[in-house]
Formats: C-alpha cells, structure tokens, sequence
C-alpha cells in the first residue's frame, strides 16, 4: 500500500513539475533587472515590460570576461543599448559570478546605485522560482518579483512531451533541490 501511494505521489509531482518551477508574476517595481543569458528574450522581455509601465529603468546583467569570437558581450550589450528607442532608461551591470547565487551579489553591487527598493527580476520561465528565492535571500533590503521570458525551444510546463524540455526541467530542478539542501545554508 506504501509502494503505492508513493508511485501515486511520485506521478503526481511529475505531472506539475513544469509547472512548479515557474512563477510569472510581475509587479510595479523601481528596476527591471534582466538576468544574464537567453539574450534573444530576456532583454526583450523586459523592454515589453518597461513600455507597459512596469519600472522606470531597466538593468541588463552582462558576463563580463565573456566573448563571442572576437567581441567582448559587455560591448556588444552597449551597441545594442544604443540602437534602442528607450536607451536612456537602460543601463549594463558588468557581472563575474557564474552562478544565480554570484550573480545575486554582483547584481546587489549594482543595484546600489538605483533609487527605489523595488525590483522586478526577468529570467528564463523555468528559471523563475530559483532565481526568486536565491534574490530574496541573498539580496536584503530589496522586495523581488519576477517575470517570465518564454522560449518554446527550451522548455514548456508539460516537459514530458519534448526531450528538449525533459532535460531543461530535470536539470533545473536539480538546481533547486541543490539550493534549497545545499547551497542556501552555507
């Protein structure tokens, strides 16, 4: 009866576990923070947001020791800033960490700079819930909520029906269980 009851509960996890890892709900804030990566929606996510009066300014987090061939991506952030109608509103926070939890102190550095306490977090769908939590731990004295930037390629919440997806949903909830265990208390 045990074995079967938790067969039972292991289906049912598995059913909502796209759905679980993602929190899309965004709300008036003083910064848009747009984490790095997935930099075909993140930024224009975040600009949709911007426009719909969700903040006043946007903050765009880019790695910067990384390079494509013979660019370094904080210059290429800065031309594509340039090229926007809303370029006075958005600004680069040049980041070292490799990890959310990193990132979360790079961005707390950046973040000092910016009036308001308000910060509206724009990731990756299944990225949400993890990012949530690491910024509310790891950064005091500001009140996050995030938003989602959907890719269909990546990840959907029925993750069963796509290998793509399986894969996206079985490594970031990895990464949860690693950060709610491990990660969280150290």
């Amino acid at each position: 009866m045990l074995t079967v009851l938790l067969i039972a509960m292991l289906v049912a996890f598995a059913a909502d576990a796209g759905r679980l890892l993602v929190v899309d709900d965004p709300q008036l804030s003083d910064v848009i923070l747009v984490l790095a990566g997935e930099t075909d929606r993140r930024p224009a996510r975040a600009l949709e947001l911007l426009d719909q009066g969700y903040g006043r300014r946007v903050v765009i987090d880019v790695p910067a020791s990384a390079r494509i061939y013979d660019s370094n991506l904080v210059q290429l952030a800065e031309k594509y800033i340039k090229g926007l109608p809303e370029a006075a509103s958005v600004r680069i926070c040049p980041m070292e960490g490799l990890s959310t939890r990193e990132e979360a102190h790079d961005v707390e550095k950046c973040l000092a700079g910016e009036e308001g306490r308000r910060v509206l977090i724009v990731t990756s769908e299944f990225h949400t819930r993890r990012a949530l939590s690491i910024f509310r731990e790891e950064v005091p004295g500001r009140s996050f909520s995030v938003a989602a930037a959907k890719d269909e390629t990546q990840f959907g919440t029925r993750w069963w029906t796509h290998r793509q997806w399986a894969k996206t949903c079985l490594d970031e909830w990895m990464k949860v269980v690693w950060w709610t265990a491990v990660e969280r208390w150290r």
